[in-house]
């Protein structure tokens, strides 16, 4: 009988990414997926041929006592949607992603007594999963240490990684070269989904104070908000820096893949390709992310020597050039940096995510035909 598994997933592609992988690896291992979201991903059923997508109506809970009634009025309604919704799929398992839209169909599976795994992206547990984490049967973690996680439920932990796409996995199956001498550099510039103001105003700064000789060498590929990409290419052009500035690449891996040192925010898919890729970072964690997780992402990159961090509000464009300087001035840390970070890379997270959810279903089906 084929094995039929409920992803609830959601808000962001932080937590439909990794969605959309374990759908890819269950689907190797011959179950079915099928994945329980929000309107707002209406185009995320084309990556995954076959599978079912139900979208239950549910918002937020924003500020205000008006917000948050309405919301907690729409996870009442969410769960009793999701609810009905599960009676008539059956699964054999559901996984919840995080994020407000995972809640209602996870509260459901509870109520039915299905099996429930919750997969958390980053290095602190997040507001619902922390809400979810006591009805769990299983908590996937991606890092070693979870912060916010209680010690109570660690006989429920299970490490996996964070799923990230095969393209970025192939990276990491080639060597990491650095920089040969008085050669190109090639950087690439990340600035989370959104694009980040600090990457578009100080980074510019700073590369400017680097010694003209290694400015001179660096190849740069950017990612900017819309509002800023003429602005950035503009300071660019002033320095003498080359550099492609756009608001989106549709090549990341290809331009990952070439990078000698990646600048980026801290987020939990990102961190997770900086290592699958093998590629030495310098991270700068969005100051204001939930429970400040991007920092704990970027510690544990950075704590085993993979990744310089930068703070945002301690690093100004001076600290930043110094940081850069010794880092691209140094090819044997690069790629020191580079081995290191493969070496924490999982780019089996989506079969070892598949397996645990496989697992669950294995142990609850005996004790069904016991009953």
């Amino acid at each position: 009988m084929t094995v039929r598994v409920v992803l609830a997933a959601g808000g962001t592609g932080g937590h439909l990414f990794p969605a959309e992988a374990l759908a890819r690896a269950l689907a190797r291992h011959g179950a079915e997926p099928v994945l329980v979201t929000d309107p707002r991903t209406a185009g995320f059923a084309q990556p995954v041929p076959g599978m079912a997508v139900h979208r239950l109506p549910l918002q937020p809970m924003r500020g205000g006592v008006v917000g948050r009634i309405r919301g907690g009025i729409g996870l009442c309604a969410g769960t009793l949607a999701a609810r009905g919704l599960l009676r008539r799929l059956a699964p054999d398992a559901v996984v919840g992603f995080g994020g407000y839209p995972s809640v209602p169909t996870v509260f459901a599976a509870r109520n039915l007594g299905r099996p429930i795994l919750l997969h958390e992206q980053n290095a602190v547990l997040g507001k619902a999963n922390r809400m979810l984490a006591g009805r769990a049967t299983r908590i996937a973690t991606s890092f070693p240490r979870v912060r916010l996680l209680d010690a109570g439920l660690a006989g429920k932990v299970v490490e996996t990684g964070n799923p990230v796409r095969p393209a970025i996995t192939e990276i990491g199956r080639r060597p990491y070269a650095p920089p040969a001498a008085d050669g190109p550099i090639e950087m690439l510039v990340m600035g989370g989904s959104q694009g980040a103001r600090v990457f578009a105003t100080r980074l510019p700064e700073a590369l400017a104070l680097l010694p003209e000789g290694l400015r001179d060498r660096l190849r740069l590929t950017q990612q900017a908000r819309p509002d800023d990409v003429a602005l950035v290419r503009e300071t660019y052009a002033r320095a003498g820096i080359p550099a492609t500035v756009e608001r989106f690449f549709d090549d990341v891996p290809e331009r990952l893949g070439r990078a000698h040192l990646v600048v980026s925010r801290s987020g939990a898919s990102t961190v997770a390709e900086i290592a699958a890729a093998g590629r030495p970072a310098l991270l700068v964690p969005y100051p204001h992310a939930a429970d400040d997780h991007q920092t704990d992402n970027a510690r544990h990159l950075a704590d085993a020597g993979a990744a310089w961090l930068a703070p945002e509000g301690e690093t100004d464009a001076a600290g930043l050039a110094a940081l850069l300087g010794r880092a691209l001035g140094d090819p044997a840390a690069l790629a020191a940096a580079a081995a290191r970070a493969l070496a924490l890379g999982r780019p089996d997270a989506a079969d070892r995510l598949a397996d645990a959810v496989l697992a669950l279903v294995s142990d609850r089906r005996p004790m069904e035909h016991a009953a």
